[in-house]
């Protein structure tokens, strides 16, 4: 029963390392995908809630129309210097936008922003869900903003 038991646990594992979230190998080393539009919340209590905090939508890069794959990711060449045009709405308690909080900006991918192609990106409104004001692009590896709110 134990050597039967070992490899298959061994197998199991190393499968589930070479299918980690955010690697996507059909896209090669000299791209990324990042996240054309992403919103997020955060859990708020003990209580289940969430909030809902600003979305963030990929309006153009270079002044183009970005190309939304069928997942929702544009790709990126990496090494490749980009602007991308942004657009960022505020949302209700129910997680319907407020159109009148819709605010633009811009982010600058440098050449060395993505280092390393075969990566799924998030381009976060703001680093928190909750507390924030304005659109301020935040670029991260996790669909999770990178600060909780207090």
């Amino acid at each position: 029963m134990t050597r039967t038991l070992l490899p298959l646990l061994a197998a199991a594992s190393l499968t589930a390392c070479q299918n980690l979230p955010g690697t996507a190998p059909d896209i090669g080393d000299n791209l990324v995908l990042l996240s054309a539009q992403h919103c997020l919340q955060e859990a708020v209590g003990d209580n289940d809630r969430v909030h809902y905090g600003p979305c963030l939508k990929i309006t153009d890069v270079n002044g183009r129309k970005p190309a939304v794959r069928s997942d929702g990711f544009i790709t990126l060449a990496v090494g490749q210097a980009a602007t991308l045009g942004t657009a960022c709405v505020y949302r209700l308690a129910d997680g319907q936008p407020i159109p009148a909080t819709v605010e633009t900006a811009i982010f600058e991918v440098k050449r060395d922003t993505f280092t390393r192609g075969g990566q799924r990106w998030y381009l976060h409104a703001h680093k928190k869900a909750r507390g924030v004001i304005g659109c301020s692009p935040t670029l991260a590896r996790s669909v999770y903003p990178l600060e909780e709110t207090d």
